[in-house]
């Protein structure tokens, strides 16, 4: 029973494909262009779609602004800012030249940045001698800075003498870490 119904389903296939497929070969032929037939309408919804709201604008994500040399702790400028002196001399050795002239080329090529050098002095010797003694340290470098390019009212020498040590020590160790001049750039 199925089957018969099945050959009646492609008998009327085939009846209807015959007159397409004749008139398919006579437009083939025909010396004049058939035109195709028109596009359907579109079709035309009567209920209106919702609008999708549009996503809110993005905003720039807020950038990290990068540290300069002097804040950023894996820096040079930031790294090595001592300059040591030996016992009541107020001359830089050649080993700490270097530290001066990272700062100085720093400083030259940034003049909108303002350093203080601070002078210092072990314990020993009087308080008024230790300062004098820490400004012609905290000077002798600024005067540096200056051959290096560096405009002089960029950086300020001063002196704390024995006031601030680095190390609390009363030997010749301790002695050598506070007899410095240090590089104090702004917080920020």
């Amino acid at each position: 029973m199925q089957l018969d119904s099945l050959t009646a389903a492609f008998a009327r296939i085939a009846t209807a494909a015959v007159p397409v497929g004749a008139a398919l070969a006579l437009a083939a032929c025909a010396s004049t262009p058939v035109s195709a037939p028109p596009a359907p309408a579109p079709v035309v919804n009567a209920t209106p779609v919702a609008a999708t709201p549009a996503p809110p604008p993005m905003t720039a994500a807020p950038t990290a602004t990068a540290l300069p040399p002097y804040l950023d702790p894996n820096s040079p400028i930031s790294q090595q800012r001592s300059v040591y002196f030996a016992y009541d001399n107020d001359q830089l050795r050649s080993q700490d030249k270097a530290v001066v002239e990272l700062q100085g080329r720093y400083l030259a090529q940034h003049p909108e940045v303002h350093v203080t050098v601070a002078g210092n002095t072990d314990e020993r010797g009087g308080s008024e001698y230790n300062l004098a003694l820490g400004q012609r340290r905290a000077q002798s470098v600024k005067n540096a800075l200056d051959l290096l390019g560096v405009k002089g009212d960029q950086v300020e020498a001063v002196s704390y003498g024995k006031e601030k040590p680095k190390a609390t020590g009363h030997d010749e160790a301790a002695w050598q870490q506070n007899r410095r001049a240090d590089f104090v750039y702004p917080s920020r």
